[in-house]
């Protein structure tokens, strides 16, 4: 049986994923996790997102196994590595684990990094590293090189490969794109990405770059004070936030005092189309500033445009509706309005709402 055949067995066999349930985690008297459920399913990309402090970083060390949970379960491929039973050593758990700063062996090349994590007779066959580097866009003229001589995007590729040389089961990425600059983020992230969804590898990917989340993932989970307070797909996440803190995170948000009733929502944009059930009386509107737009027509709430952030593609436009009322739109490029000009808002699509405040 070929190596591909046999990689193609292994991964039909773990179609369980990772589970998460019930987790939690101090240090000290101070807790770090709060019974944290989290499940991703076999071969998708799961994003959990928070900001710094939140416990995202000490949940990926439980799953890996270098910390122990103080109670709950971490199941990987419907196989349990901690929790009552047990913990598993983290090289018995079949994870590869990338970090932002990829942490290739200096005096070793491409080619010997990658197939650092192989069994040694493995380690001679140039197939699998050779392999490894079309997956993840680099050709075999990069075996040779050392690391010095890769740029930055070029090293996260390498650390990737080589996490993934040995098949892990689950595939945890630390921030593995925060110390690169805009452009070669984008591009390697997307490279990345593409590389996992060849190769229908299980993985989490911890970051505080809720754009990087949105656009990779196929799952959103949103961590705060050591819980995860929403996870939903990118779309979701987006448009139909929990409460206003999850819309803040992953977005800018207008935040507008409103009264529901009847499935509408009134406020100083008019009558608003609810996105979900919500209780009739006081609420506080959440939505998007791309939904505010600016050609309202006769029907359109009147407002004068105070300011114009031009960002080429698109630009912010901060608008006061009446002395005391204020939000921001976002238009595009070639749609500017004029400092001092007088325009006409309706707002596109359903909002969210929070119920009970003023």
């Amino acid at each position: 049986m070929t190596q591909t055949s046999e990689r193609t067995q292994q991964q039909a066999v773990a179609t369980d994923g990772l589970r998460v349930t019930g987790v939690r985690k101090s240090y000290g008297p101070v807790p770090v996790l709060r019974d944290v459920d989290l499940a991703v399913p076999a071969g998708a990309l799961t994003a959990v997102v928070g900001r710094s402090g939140c416990g995202k970083t000490t949940l990926l060390r439980l799953i890996a196994g270098f910390d122990r949970p103080d109670a709950g379960t971490v199941t990987i491929d419907g196989r349990p590595v901690a929790g009552p039973a047990g913990v598993l050593s983290p090289e018995a758990r079949r994870i590869g684990y990338v970090t932002q700063e990829g942490n290739l062996f200096p005096h070793l090349t491409v080619a010997a990094n990658i197939a650092f994590g192989l069994p040694r007779r493995a380690r001679r066959a140039r197939g699998r590293v050779l392999e490894l580097l079309e997956l993840i866009g680099l050709d075999a003229g990069h075996a040779k090189r050392y690391p010095h001589e890769l740029s930055g995007g070029q090293q996260q590729r390498v650390a990737l490969a080589r996490a993934l040389a040995p098949e892990p089961g689950i595939l945890l990425l630390d921030e593995p794109f925060s110390s690169l600059d805009v452009e070669l983020r984008e591009s390697t992230r997307r490279a990345v990405a593409d590389a996992l969804a060849a190769a229908g590898t299980t993985t989490v990917l911890v970051t505080h770059d809720q754009t990087e989340a949105l656009s990779l993932a196929t799952r959103v989970a949103v961590m705060r004070d050591g819980r995860i307070v929403q996870e939903a797909s990118p779309a979701e996440l987006y448009r139909h936030p929990v409460d206003r803190g999850v819309a803040a995170f992953v977005g800018d948000v207008v935040v507008l005092p409103a009264t529901v009733c009847g499935g509408v929502a009134q406020c100083a944009l008019g009558g608003l189309p609810v996105a979900a059930p919500a209780a009739e009386g006081p609420a506080t509107v959440l939505l998007r500033p791309e939904q505010i737009a600016l050609d309202g027509g006769d029907d359109g709430v009147p407002a004068h445009v105070v300011d114009v952030e031009y960002y080429g593609h698109d630009a912010v436009v901060r608008l006061t509706l009446g002395a005391a009322c204020q939000v921001t739109a976002r238009c595009p490029g070639y749609a500017l309005p004029a400092v001092g000009a007088q325009v006409r808002l309706a707002v596109r699509g359903e909002v969210g709402v929070e119920t009970g405040l003023g």
